[in-house]
């Protein structure tokens, strides 16, 4: 062990290395310095060694020298900025599929519209559960809305035209 901090600088920061250091930037060194004891990075020593020198820093250079070696590293930047371990961001939510929510749409509208959006809707319906299946997205239960409607309207309007239908032929 020859040396036991690194003698490049990697961080080049918001402003140069010999930038003065506030309390915050020493506070994120020793946090990055107390991660890396309790993963088993550094020995008790070199831990108590390294926060001691984080505290008495004047620069962000300095800081920096002290966590370059460790996974998390330094933040030169707030928070918006600085990057964030893939473990600790938030897990994506799936989007909601366009398709059902027109298909829902359809389906509530046959009641106002007497049927004519049951087509459109029992259409949506299906290409909306197929991509849903294969893209891993919401809104099957929207989906499903716009299938029972459409098929009930369209049942709807087929037992209308099958009644007309068995009428005109029984009055004629």
């Amino acid at each position: 062990m020859s040396q036991p901090y690194p003698s490049w600088q990697p961080w080049q920061g918001s402003g140069a290395p010999s930038m003065l250091a506030s309390h915050a930037d020493r506070e994120r060194a020793v946090d990055v310095l107390r991660a890396g004891y309790g993963e088993g990075r550094l020995e008790h020593g070199e831990f108590e060694k390294r926060v001691g020198r984080a505290y008495a820093a004047r620069t962000v250079g300095e800081l920096a020298l002290l966590v370059a070696d460790l996974p998390q590293g330094p933040l030169a930047r707030p928070a918006p900025y600085a990057p964030v371990p893939a473990s600790f961001l938030p897990v994506p939510r799936p989007r909601t599929n366009g398709k059902a929510v027109a298909a829902g749409v359809c389906g509530l509208l046959c009641v106002p519209t007497m049927g004519l959006t049951g087509i459109p809707a029992v259409v949506l319906g299906h290409v909306a559960r197929a991509e849903i299946r294969s893209r891993g997205e919401l809104g099957d239960g929207l989906a499903l809305t716009g299938l029972v409607l459409g098929w009930l309207s369209t049942a709807g309007w087929a037992l209308v035209l099958v009644l007309l239908t068995v009428v005109s032929v029984v009055a004629s």
